[in-house]
């Protein structure tokens, strides 16, 4: 039987930016889940923000650069400094996400990856699929170390 409170916690957590499934897949261990479950959790929790995200990050911006002037220039100025990668962009643009939302390293992940996809105007399918089989390998990387290292030690 499953542990409901637990397996909302690990999905909560793989749905925050920071912990996402890099964390949340240790957690979910912890807490006594089998590994594959583990992975299971932390990457439906890490892969549930991809949409509203993307879809949400830029009438948000919209709504907030007609409210205020320094968020005028802020996205003003970020926009006019992707611009300056506009040839890079469209030559690497969701194999390059892809390899961000990858690296299982702070700062990286599909948060961030929606941020990126959102201001260099990866088209909304490539970003998607980029960033969640990004998230699915970064949550590999992450659970597969980590089973390794519980079979050495002789864990669960």
């Amino acid at each position: 039987m499953i542990d409901i409170p637990a397996a909302l916690t690990v999905v909560i957590l793989g749905a925050t930016p920071f912990f996402e499934a890099r964390y949340a897949i240790p957690a979910a261990i912890l807490y006594g889940f089998s590994p594959s479950t583990a992975f299971a959790l932390g990457i439906l929790g890490n892969l549930l923000p991809i949409i509203p995200l993307l879809l949400l990050l830029e009438p948000v911006s919209g709504w907030l650069r007609v409210r205020s002037a320094t968020m005028e220039r802020f996205f003003s100025w970020l926009f006019e400094r992707t611009r300056n990668h506009e040839d890079n962009i469209r030559r690497y643009g969701a194999p390059a996400l892809f390899l961000f939302v990858a690296l299982p390293v702070p700062v990286t992940g599909t948060w961030s990856g929606c941020a990126a996809a959102f201001v260099f105007r990866i088209r909304f399918r490539d970003a998607v699929l980029a960033i969640a089989g990004g998230a699915f390998v970064a949550a590999l990387i992450t659970t597969l170390p980590l089973v390794g290292l519980m079979n050495l030690l002789g864990g669960p």
